[in-house]
């Protein structure tokens, strides 16, 4: 039985991780062995790096809200609890984008929060 090389299918596979590597330096993109191994790296930390991504802009939304509200004389944590006793579904996403945008709106926002707590 004559040895299997790889044909169409094989090549038509390296050549995608061999595209995938353009720019690395050295051998890195265009051996196939080093190639595949800093590609598969590569995506591995850019999977994890998408999911690390929603953490530091949920941090961040917090730290500006925080921000937004000691303006007002309330903390955070009182902020959000009192949100939530109000019924206020506002995300922390859009909340930190009306505290930069709007202070006035967020203004009414804080003061409908203290309202309820």
């Amino acid at each position: 039985m004559p040895r299997a090389k790889g044909g169409f299918k094989t090549r038509r596979r390296r050549n995608k991780i061999i595209k995938a590597a353009k720019g690395y330096r050295g051998g890195r993109h265009s051996n196939w062995k080093a190639a595949f191994e800093t590609v598969r790296h590569a995506w591995m930390h850019a999977y994890r790096g998408r999911k690390q991504r929603k953490r530091d802009m949920r941090a961040l939304w917090i730290t500006r809200i925080a921000a937004a509200v000691r303006e007002h004389g309330i903390s955070y944590s009182r902020f959000v609890g009192a949100l939530a006793k109000a019924g206020v579904t506002l995300d922390r996403k859009v909340l930190s984008d009306i505290a930069i945008v709007d202070p006035v709106a967020f203004g009414k926002i804080v003061a409908t929060a203290q309202q309820a707590s």
